[in-house]
């Protein structure tokens, strides 16, 4: 992967994350998204969830629920974990969010 693939694709599922949690009440939840970083935080109890970007290595960092997990581009579009987990970036983010703030629900 080169750099510019690797842009396009960050802008990409920075995008999807952040329109998907567009619609949540913002007094549930905060979201900011800067270049590199979005940040969620459950307004109620200041608990984050983080989406980052990790350039060194053409991945996705996340930290949600105690975790730390990385994420790779697969060859059929997916960013899936890079422990084999079989754990998708999408569903992940959600169900991060989702334990930080119940009753939440979010469709990435």
């Amino acid at each position: 992967m080169d750099e510019t693939t690797y842009n396009a694709l960050i802008a990409a599922a920075f995008k999807r994350i952040v329109k998907g949690l567009d619609d949540t009440d913002p007094d549930l939840l905060d979201v900011v998204s800067t270049g590199d970083k979005i940040d969620v935080t459950h307004v109620p109890s200041g608990e984050k969830v983080v989406v980052n970007t990790q350039r060194a290595v053409w991945q996705i960092w996340v930290a949600g629920k105690g975790q730390g997990i990385h994420f790779s581009h697969a060859a059929d579009g997916r960013w899936l974990d890079d422990k084999g987990k079989g754990l998708e970036l999408y569903a992940w983010v959600a169900e991060c969010v989702g334990a930080m703030a119940p009753g939440v629900t979010v469709r990435l």
